[in-house]
């Protein structure tokens, strides 16, 4: 069980960090244009990948992105759902996704979806609030309903207003189904569940002649003013798990030794001390990736960063993650792609989901993991026809249901792959 105090100071954290996002938005533009981005964000027909800063203006962009994640500590505390592990890395995935498709409007039909089919079943709301927002990956799927000129304006909001429930309505219990399928080996289960529902509501629209085209909005030249704030995120981390605690490495050691596979709440385990600093470690490592490959800091790009370090609450650790980092290099390096590809930076940052097979494997089924990869995520995007914000967890479910029991096969012959490190809870 997560203590209080613990908890208490990771939603601080957190809020901090947002407001961070909001003082920086504040800072690069001048508020009459951060107001008039932020509208412009809301509005938008947006699909992966659709850098904000290109829509309403780097500003605009983090303005939004702490407004919403502002929003989403104010549905937990109120919900008083625990701010475990699994909750810091969905905040710090709200964050960074809100710099790039989630919107201060799409979220709402999906988290009326899962409050729906908590009232039906007659559940705790507190113990579905991450998976609400973690179902939110779908969240695009309302924006471009909505806002689409396919259809009359009415019609396309009563569409989107209805698909975007009937999603959220759903997630949960498909949610618990397919986590068997690859049994913890990928740390985005939700990912990897947004992505099938994902694909068979798309192909449901398209045999009706609705045919969603992906556009990408890519912005660069903001590469000094995001490596700041990084730093002083990163930097903030460091300080807080200090204040934690005088020691804070002495459980990072015991960290680094979990095996990472889902479910895992560091938190609980090793402390805020361990979690904050292993957050901070991780989060470097991946924005020195991105700067030794020299590709540009944006939007999406900090959104990358931010997962690999939310998810250091519950499963990644520096251990874990550069295999599958390395698997992805390698494998651009031997096709013919760059390593600044878009989709390749994303599959280098959200690839680490697969962390838990080299945790539990060793490295080089890590490597092997993120090999596969980079060419397994270039692919299924098209399925759900980039409406999945999630899109790299959807290809490591795929990934992980392949190598893990491949991998458990030859690394342990008598012991089951779906063999869980820990029992899988009921939620």
């Amino acid at each position: 069980m997560t203590d209080r105090r613990d908890q208490r100071a990771l939603f601080l954290v957190i809020v901090g960090m947002s407001l961070a996002f909001v003082a920086f938005g504040l800072l690069v533009d001048p508020p009459e244009q951060v107001l008039r981005g932020v509208g412009d964000i809301v509005f938008a027909r947006d699909l992966v990948i659709t850098d904000f800063a290109g829509v309403g203006g780097l500003g605009g962009a983090f303005v939004h992105a702490g407004l919403l994640t502002l929003v989403a500590c104010a549905i937990y505390r109120i919900t008083g759902a625990p701010v475990d592990g699994e909750a810091v890395a969905c905040l710090l995935l709200v964050l960074g996704t809100a710099l790039y498709g989630k919107t201060l409007l799409n979220i709402w039909p999906i988290l009326v979806g899962v409050a729906l089919y908590v009232w039906v079943r007659r559940d705790r709301l507190s113990d579905y609030v991450s998976t609400a927002f973690f179902a939110t990956a779908l969240s695009p799927m309302f924006s471009v309903l909505a806002f689409t000129t396919a259809l009359p304006a009415w019609a396309g909001l009563v569409l989107g207003v209805a698909t975007s429930v009937l999603i959220g309505f759903v997630v949960p219990p498909v949610a618990r189904r397919l986590f068997d399928a690859h049994a913890g080996f990928t740390l985005y289960n939700m990912g990897f569940v947004a992505g099938v529902v994902g694909a068979v509501i798309v192909a449901v629209y398209r045999a009706f002649g609705l045919h969603p085209q992906p556009e990408m909005v890519w912005t660069s030249g903001h590469d000094t003013e995001l490596l700041i704030l990084l730093g002083i995120i990163l930097a903030g981390l460091v300080v807080a798990a200090f204040l934690c605690d005088r020691r804070p490495w002495r459980d990072l050691g015991r960290l680094v030794r979990e095996t990472g596979r889902a479910p895992t709440d560091f938190l609980s385990d090793c402390g805020a001390a361990a979690v904050l600093l292993n957050m901070a470690v991780i989060g470097t490592l991946a924005t020195g990736y991105i700067l030794v490959i020299g590709a540009d800091l944006n939007g999406p790009v900090v959104a990358g960063i931010l997962s690999v370090a939310g998810f250091g609450a519950c499963g990644k650790h520096a251990l874990n993650i550069v295999p599958i980092v390395v698997g992805v290099a390698l494998a651009g390096l031997l096709k013919p792609f760059e390593l600044t590809d878009p989709g390749l930076i994303w599959a280098a940052l959200y690839g680490t989901c697969l962390a838990p097979i080299a945790g539990r494997f060793g490295p080089h089924w890590g490597v092997i993991a993120g090999f596969f990869h980079a060419s397994t995520a270039q692919v299924t995007g098209e399925l759900v026809a980039g409406l999945n914000l999630y899109g790299n967890g959807f290809a490591a479910g795929f990934v992980a249901a392949v190598v893990a029991p491949i991998a458990a096969l030859l690394s342990h012959p008598r012991r089951p792959a779906d063999t869980p490190d820990k029992p899988v809870p009921a939620a």
